[in-house]
């Protein structure tokens, strides 16, 4: 670790010398990419956090680069996975640093594979199931992960504190686990937010918009929160944070434990239990339809390109193959997903994944 590097930082009294040994001796997943996920790779890179791994699905779009802080239009032009572009964009910030870049959908047959030996993870998500599966993970395993979220000018973000005094002990005999053995009496994300609730909520940032300086605000707010949590500083804030930078309004609001919580009461664990199955996902504010196939492979995108010679469009590099024709395009990865534009509705992507890319 150069100290002259962190001269700044370490001279500010919350973090110091020791503090920065900590920071340094640290690995961090930042799930997300995006608007919330480049500002707090950015941050958190050059605060000299010893391993960041940056885990996203998705790639690079011009209509990115209004908010997603880390990207260039040459990643648009190429489609870059969003995991992979950071993170060489990062190492020409901090050459000191581990950059592991996931490109990958979170999902329960993965998740401990992409989080193992994490010590703290970072939500920049934008759907509601990968959050939820992030909170019953860390519940089950006493690691610690800050919520963050926005939307137009509002935003929000919530630290979820586990040691690993507090992991969940299953029962040999079911997954369940009585409310008097539960671990601490802090909240989880599923105290406060039901898991039905976001399925009637519609907006989204194509339909609301979405003000870079309402995902800058909440992600530097939660690499600070980031920061403190690695350095055991005595700070950490506990509430729920709101904030509207249009209107001016910063709000802290307490969050209690509910006490009949099926996540860290009950130990109840929907999402980390949910059994495989080809996934179909309309993306949050896109024209486009993600296809999830039940399998953990590394598929051969060249082998694919092959096939598909001749019948459209192709590109393919070493992370993504992209195909077009007159009617519609996709993207696959190299774990078997793929980002299917321009389809007539679900049933339609699945069939087009199905012709072309036959995986199950």
């Amino acid at each position: 670790m150069s100290k002259s590097r962190y001269a700044r930082q370490i001279a500010f009294h919350g973090v110091g010398v020791s503090g920065q040994e900590k920071l340094s001796a640290s690995t961090v997943a930042v799930v997300g990419i995006g608007a919330l996920g480049t500002v707090v790779s950015d941050v958190l890179c050059r605060a000299g956090v010893g391993c960041l791994r940056l885990v996203d699905r998705d790639y690079v779009e011009f209509t990115n680069l209004q908010r997603q802080v880390l990207f260039t239009e040459s990643d648009a032009v190429k489609r870059s996975p969003k995991a992979v572009a950071a993170c060489e964009y990062l190492a020409g910030v901090n050459s000191e640093i581990v950059l592991e870049p996931v490109v990958s959908e979170v999902n329960s047959g993965n998740i401990v594979q992409i989080l193992g030996g994490v010590d703290l993870v970072l939500d920049a998500v934008d759907n509601w199931e990968t959050r939820f599966l992030i909170n019953e993970w860390s519940v089950k395993n006493g690691v610690t992960w800050i919520y963050s979220a926005a939307l137009g000018s509002q935003g929000m973000t919530m630290n979820f504190c586990y040691d690993k005094s507090d992991k969940l002990k299953f029962s040999t005999e079911s997954q369940k686990l009585p409310s008097q053995l539960s671990v601490s009496n802090r909240p989880c994300l599923r105290c406060f937010i039901p898991a039905d609730q976001p399925q009637t909520q519609q907006q989204s940032c194509a339909t609301a918009g979405i003000l870079a300086m309402t995902t800058g605000t909440i992600a530097s707010i939660q690499a600070a929160e980031a920061i403190k949590i690695l350095t055991n500083a005595n700070t950490i804030r506990e509430d729920l944070l709101t904030i509207d930078v249009w209107n001016n309004r910063f709000k802290n609001i307490k969050i209690d434990r509910d006490i009949d919580c099926p996540v860290c009461v009950r130990g109840e664990y929907e999402y980390l239990l949910r059994s495989g199955g080809m996934m179909v996902q309309k993306l949050c504010g896109r024209d486009s339809i993600q296809i999830v196939p039940d399998l953990q492979a590394k598929i051969n995108l060249e082998l694919f390109a092959e096939n598909l010679k001749g019948v459209g469009k192709l590109e393919v590099n070493q992370y993504i193959l992209n195909f077009a024709n007159e009617e519609f395009q996709f993207t696959l990865f190299q774990d078997g997903r793929a980002i299917i534009e321009n389809a007539k509705d679900e049933i339609h992507a699945k069939s087009i994944y199905n012709e072309f890319i036959g995986l199950r």
